[in-house]
C-alpha cells in the first residue's frame, strides 16, 4: 500500500432499468475520481482499475488489497421520473468498516449540474473523514522505536 492514505471508487451499481442511468453511474463515479485526485495527500487509484468491478458483486476488504487501498468508496443510483437518487459509503477496507453513508437526491434538470452539485457533496463530506480515519489509524499504530517515541514525548510541544 502506498505510504499516504489511498483510494478506489468503485463504479456506481444502477439500481434503475434505463440505460441513462447507467451513464450518469459511470459519469459521477469519474467525476468524484477526477475530484478526488486533486487532493495532494491522497492517491487515487486509476478508474479504468477500478471499473473492472463493475457489474460485480465484490468484498471490499479484497478490493483493497488488489488494488492497494485504504478505503473504498461504493455507492448506487436509482431513478424515478425526473428525480434521481444517489447513495454512497465510504469503507474502510481493511476490517470492511463503513467510515461515512449518505444520501443525495436531485431533479434531473441539467444532468451535469447535478452531477457537479454531488461530486461536490461526496468529495467535501467524505475529505475530513479520510483525514479524520487517517489521524486514528496514527494514533493506533505502534512507533518503530520506542527510544525515539520517548525522544519525541520529552521535546517541549512549543519545539515540535
Amino acid at each position: 500500500m502506498p505510504d499516504k492514505p489511498s483510494i478506489a471508487v468503485l463504479p456506481f451499481v444502477n439500481m434503475s432499468s434505463d440505460r441513462e442511468t447507467d451513464y450518469f453511474a459511470d459519469g459521477i463515479v469519474e467525476d468524484i475520481t477526477t475530484a478526488l485526485s486533486h487532493i495532494p495527500r491522497l492517491f487515487v487509484v486509476a478508474r479504468n482499475s477500478s471499473f473492472t468491478y463493475k457489474g460485480r458483486t465484490v468484498d471490499v476488504r479484497e478490493v483493497g488489497r488488489a488494488l492497494g487501498v485504504r478505503y473504498v468508496l461504493e455507492g448506487s443510483v436509482r431513478r424515478s421520473g425526473d428525480r434521481l437518487r444517489l447513495t454512497g459509503q465510504l469503507i474502510n477496507a481493511s476490517d470492511g468498516a463503513h467510515l461515512w453513508a449518505e444520501r443525495f437526491d436531485g431533479k434531473v434538470r441539467d444532468l451535469f449540474d447535478l452531477q457537479d452539485d454531488m461530486t461536490a457533496s461526496i468529495v467535501g463530506a467524505i475529505a475530513p473523514r479520510l483525514e479524520l480515519a487517517e489521524v486514528e489509524r496514527a494514533r493506533r499504530r505502534r512507533p518503530d522505536s520506542l527510544d525515539a517515541y520517548e525522544t519525541f514525548a520529552r521535546c517541549p510541544a512549543s519545539a515540535r
